[in-house]
């Protein structure tokens, strides 16, 4: 056979360049010959404190049931959701993963024709997601390394069916205040879906916490998007959710693909969720540690954004793949975005020690 099959696919799929997850430990030890104990990852936003004993148990209880099909409506952990936020069962949507999620707001509301508005510096899921049902982006240019709501308000134009907003933002770790979203909510039509990504959200200082979904009163064209990856500590399970107008949350509920989310990850996250100490004692050391973390670096000589995430953003331009790689050299393993710069995860205390002396190190060699 001489076609190429790949010609099959419609031409927007083909310029695609997929999305590169961060490497196991296992295959980075693998190919940097090293021993899986002495890298420190640092690439991912994962939780390095992992999960507390309440949903340890939940899982190993839950494992004997695992030749069953999971409960496919959810509806234990939507119940539970639903208590949380004090909204109606019929508003929540979950996924397998909040990245789940996010591609079907892309495939229920995207298409040839239509269009997406995103910040530059954005979650790299959103021009992939927009890319991949044949629709158009309109990337907004960044301000301070966060988003220009502003503009992105000005950007929306009659083919716009989409804006994706993650707040606080990934890769840079900034923050837009409750009033500038609402703000930008009242200016954007109401045929115009909003998703804002709140996956970091309880990495936030308390005093930025806004209730964000009961905005969704005022403004039925919000949805917003949670996960269970980050601060709940289960990024191998799987879980995240939106919650939405009913209306929209339908409208995923057509394109969901069933049992998308296991019987073992609804019994750990509805565990989480009652373990709120236990939330709490985590992300409070995260937000310490950030705060340390941010303060070396600083003070070795970096210039970064302020971050209100798990992580810290290092702009460095052509810098970057000589960071990352000497990086590897001395087992720390952190993620490149070529050409703007590094996001580096928020570790247990020993290895952020280990990345501020090889920063250090690095800013000495460089100056």
């Amino acid at each position: 056979m001489n076609m190429d099959l790949c010609e099959l696919s419609p031409s927007y799929v083909r310029a695609i360049a997929p999305y590169q997850p961060g490497k196991p430990i296992s295959e980075l030890a693998r190919e940097m010959g090293l021993d899986e104990a002495g890298i420190i990852k640092l690439a991912s936003n994962e939780n390095p404190r992992g999960i507390g004993p309440r949903t340890r148990a939940a899982i190993e209880a839950a494992i004997g049931e695992i030749a069953r099909y999971p409960d496919g409506n959810g509806f234990e952990l939507k119940q539970a959701l639903a208590a949380r936020y004090g909204i109606d069962m019929s508003a929540i949507v979950l996924g397998n993963g909040s990245n789940d999620v996010l591609e079907l707001m892309a495939l229920a509301f995207l298409g040839p024709g239509r269009a997406a508005v995103y910040s530059q510096h954005c979650f790299a899921v959103y021009p992939l997601a927009t890319q991949a049902r044949g629709a158009r982006s309109i990337v907004v240019p960044a301000k301070s390394y966060g988003h220009d709501l502003d503009a992105m308000a000005k950007a929306v134009d009659d083919e716009t069916y989409l804006v994706w907003i993650a707040n606080p933002n990934n890769p840079t770790g900034t923050f837009a205040k409750g009033e500038e979203v609402e703000a930008f909510l009242r200016r954007v039509p109401e045929r115009v879906l909003v998703v804002l990504d709140e996956a970091y959200n309880e990495y936030l200082a308390p005093e930025l916490r806004a209730d964000s979904v009961k905005w969704l009163k005022r403004h039925p064209n919000l949805v917003i998007t949670r996960t269970f990856s980050k601060a709940y500590g289960l990024a191998g399970l799987r879980v995240g959710y939106a919650v939405g107008h009913p209306d929209v949350i339908t409208a995923l509920d057509q394109v969901y693909v069933p049992f998308a989310v296991t019987s073992v990850s609804q019994a750990a996250a509805i565990a989480s969720l009652e373990a709120a100490d236990e939330l709490l004692a985590r992300t409070d050391a995260v937000v310490a540690e950030r705060s340390r973390v941010s303060a070396g670096l600083r003070e070795a000589g970096f210039a970064l954004p302020p971050s209100q995430a798990n992580f810290v953003w290092l702009p460095l331009g052509a810098r970057t793949q000589d960071f990352v790689a000497r990086a590897a050299d001395a087992r720390i393993v952190v993620r490149p975005f070529v050409p703007e710069g590094v996001r580096v995860t928020i570790g247990a205390p020993e290895e952020n020690d280990a990345l501020l002396r090889f920063a250090q190190h690095w800013i000495e060699e460089n100056q």
